[in-house]
């Protein structure tokens, strides 16, 4: 039986999965490349989804938001059990998408506000932060006697996570706290929970919620030089926005914000430095970073696959979709389709549209922070670059990914380093051109 025969909610009667495992993470595109060459568009009864591999598919999709809704991107993967529903009914958590998994003219209007509150002024007054504690995190690492050190927790733990607490006026002193939620959201939404193992979880959900509205309120009392603020004063001033929708947005963007830049960072890092090749070519040109920055996002993306929902009756890559059909659009797979990339297996930093990824999304839904995640890790790049560009991979070390639906993000990136060599000027703000870049 092939997958064009395969209504949506069923079983096939011999499932094909070549390889497909989709929790699991460390090592997904060698499935990935046999999915876009023998079932592009296959069934997976495992998960319930409709599984599309190939760039101009998944392109089409998130292009049709008319009839591919986005009303499931952050649904439960898993049903959640009895007690986790209690737990958060009883609670009070009310929280949704802020932007994701809404759609037009919903979607629309929150985004347009959101827009005006997330400004490259706010990227600007945040850049010499960002630098300042890149530089501080990396020199307490190369400290060590030991000359050991994991820059995913050294490093890219922590950098992102301050940032996306100072935008939305969060305290900073929490950032355990807020990565600790930030994973209970991920195992939730996207994880393969059995009910016992979701009851912590919920319990830090509701924690997490009643923090967001806590935040929309405090703003209300003091109007905060923080996103925050600006959005509590805009609604003052008459734009659409409700206390709830600021709310959903600050419970998005206290996770998006930061947990997808933590493994950019680490990905970029590991990538780079698993061929070292490419890492001189930074570290003898570190202008060549923001285009390093694009091809990892390609190569190895922090989010490998994301969800949509057939509104109607459709085709994707000549495959009946029937109304209702849940999808899940493997980005990992398209960013490594070679009727779009060339040679889409090899990192390259040289890659002349490595920037025609889908890690980002696209159309309507297209990602509200990517410029300021890219930023932060072009200045950690620039930073490791400047202080240790003799920094390598730890060489028997085996780098693990945690088990997920859609996130592809290493459990540690450990590493070592010879004697530092004088450190190099620390690199000027950014420039024009970058401004205008970070401005779009």
């Amino acid at each position: 039986m092939t997958s064009t025969q395969t209504p949506a909610g069923t079983a096939p009667g011999c499932p094909v999965h070549h390889g497909y495992q989709p929790f699991v993470q460390d090592d997904p595109f060698p499935s990935y490349a046999e999915l876009r060459a023998e079932e592009p568009v296959m069934y997976d009864e495992r998960i319930g989804y409709w599984v599309v591999s190939r760039y101009d598919d998944i392109k089409a999709v998130f292009e049709d938001w008319e009839t591919f809704s986005s009303e499931n991107a952050q649904a439960p993967v898993r049903e959640r059990g009895p007690q986790a529903r209690q737990i958060m009914e009883e609670g009070g958590f009310t929280a949704y998408s802020g932007l994701s998994a809404r759609v037009p003219p919903e979607h629309t209007r929150i985004r347009k506000v959101a827009a005006k509150a997330f400004t490259p002024r706010r990227f600007k007054v945040l850049e010499p932060q960002i630098r300042a504690n890149v530089v501080r995190l990396l020199e307490e690492m190369l400290a060590r006697p030991e000359r050991r050190g994991d820059l995913l927790r050294d490093l890219a733990y922590d950098v992102p996570t301050i940032t996306i607490l100072t935008l939305i006026g969060a305290d900073v002193s929490k950032i355990d706290t807020f990565k600790t939620w930030s994973d209970s959201r991920a195992a939730m939404t996207w994880g393969d929970l059995t009910d016992d193992e979701q009851v912590p979880h919920a319990r830090n959900l509701v924690d997490y919620w009643a923090e967001c509205r806590r935040l929309v309120d405090e703003a209300h009392e003091t109007q905060p030089d923080s996103l925050v603020g600006d959005m509590v004063r805009m609604q003052a001033e008459g734009d659409p926005i409700s206390d709830h929708e600021i709310a959903s947005l600050c419970y998005s963007m206290l996770f998006a914000g930061h947990e997808t830049t933590t493994t950019l960072i680490s990905n970029a890092l590991r990538v780079l430095l698993s061929h070292p090749e490419q890492w001189q070519r930074v570290v003898e040109d570190p202008s060549r970073i923001p285009a390093a920055v694009d091809e990892v996002l390609r190569y190895s993306p922090s989010i490998v696959g994301w969800r949509r929902r057939a509104l109607r009756d459709a085709r994707i890559g000549g495959v009946e979709i029937p109304a209702g059909a849940d999808i899940l659009l493997l980005m990992g797979s398209a960013n490594r389709d070679e009727s779009r990339f060339e040679d889409g297996e090899s990192f390259d930093i040289g890659r002349g549209n490595a920037r025609e990824h889908l890690s980002f999304g696209y159309g309507i839904h297209y990602c509200l922070g990517n410029m300021l995640a890219k930023l932060q890790a072009k200045i950690a790049l620039e930073e490791v670059v400047r202080l240790a560009p003799g920094v390598r991979l730890v060489d028997d070390a085996e780098i693990h990914f945690g088990d997920n639906l859609s996130f592809r993000a290493p459990l540690a990136v450990p590493v070592t380093w010879s004697e530092p060599a004088p450190s190099a000027p620390t690199p000027s703000e950014l420039t024009p051109s970058e401004t205008a870049e970070v401005s779009q």
